[in-house]
């Protein structure tokens, strides 16, 4: 019997019946060449689909045609459904600070759904030549006291991408998420060069940009981090146990861990309850309060494309 040697690789692009697979360098997490790679027939991955950024075993490799074939699927920690990535370890959540102007309520509901994930988040905001530098540092501290260390951006002035950049280098993974037309498109297009997708300007009548972007693809940032290049989050409910919103919040969670308050009950949720001892005294308690008390059970989400 033939033994072929296997090796490990990342997903980086899927089209059809194929893979795109960079091989790790031996022994290291470091990419090197891709191969188009097919599913082995007899393979049954348990109704479970390959999709971009899943780390595969391939064997059977043609260096010389950069043919290869995946045999099996590693042990994915996340996957996102819309649109299907795998092994997401940040997730920043991009707003604009005008045109489209800034929602502080779509903010919120973005982060939740941001944090309901599990994975890191972090909070961009664009378009700040739009805005005074005094709103600017405004902005920053209140959504410093929402537990999140904005990123500012002006498309302007490239020099403004460095810290970002930096930043998107010491993750392994990370994905894009907000509304349409805040300049998700024109940042991947200024992080990865030669990227060169298609943006479309904000709609006058409904204030939000189209769509562009089609396709999921992994790009490299440095050996170890890479950026999901994708069409975004689209329209759809996410249903999260009110049992979990506690945990997304940065200033209850807080409380709760770090300063370590202890409430008369394990399970409370901090409105109305007996021996609560949270101090509602931020500015997301009508945000969250809000949340909680629009149904006993769940709350839904609409997550933004």
């Amino acid at each position: 019997m033939k033994v072929y040697k296997q090796y490990k690789g990342l997903v980086t692009k899927k089209f059809n019946e194929f893979y795109l697979v960079a091989l790790y360098k031996h022994e290291t997490s470091e990419l090197n060449k891709k191969f188009l790679c097919k599913i082995k027939k007899s393979v049954n991955f348990r109704n479970q689909f390959v999709y971009v950024g899943d780390e595969v075993i391939v064997y059977q490799i043609d260096s010389q045609s950069k043919r290869a074939t995946i045999e099996s699927l590693v042990k994915r920690n996340n996957l996102l459904e819309r649109p299907s990535v795998a092994n997401i370890s940040n997730i920043y959540v991009i707003c604009s600070v005008e045109e489209p102007k800034l929602n502080l309520s779509q903010v919120n509901k973005f982060l939740i759904s941001a944090e309901h994930l599990g994975v890191e988040v972090s909070l961009v905001l664009t378009k700040c030549d739009l805005i005074t530098e005094q709103k600017r540092r405004l902005l920053i501290d209140k959504f410093k006291k929402w537990g999140y260390q904005a990123i500012t951006l002006n498309f302007n002035n490239p020099e403004n991408l460095k810290n970002l950049l930096i930043d998107l280098k010491e993750k392994k993974c990370s994905i894009f998420m907000g509304p349409s037309g805040v300049g998700k498109t024109t940042l991947l297009n200024m992080i990865i060069p030669g990227l060169d997708n298609t943006t479309a300007p904000v709609s006058s009548k409904i204030k939000r940009g189209k769509n562009t972007t089609r396709n999921v693809e992994l790009f490299s940032l440095s050996s170890k981090s890479y950026i999901v290049d994708t069409p975004g989050f689209n329209m759809r409910s996410l249903e999260i146990d009110i049992r979990e919103l506690p945990n997304l919040y940065p200033e209850i969670y807080k409380q709760v861990v770090n300063d370590g308050i202890n409430c008369k009950f394990r399970n409370c949720l901090h409105i109305n309850d007996q021996g609560c001892k949270l101090n509602k005294n931020f500015e997301r308690y009508t945000f969250y309060k809000e949340m909680i008390e629009s149904s006993k059970s769940h709350y839904c989400l609409i997550q933004g494309d």
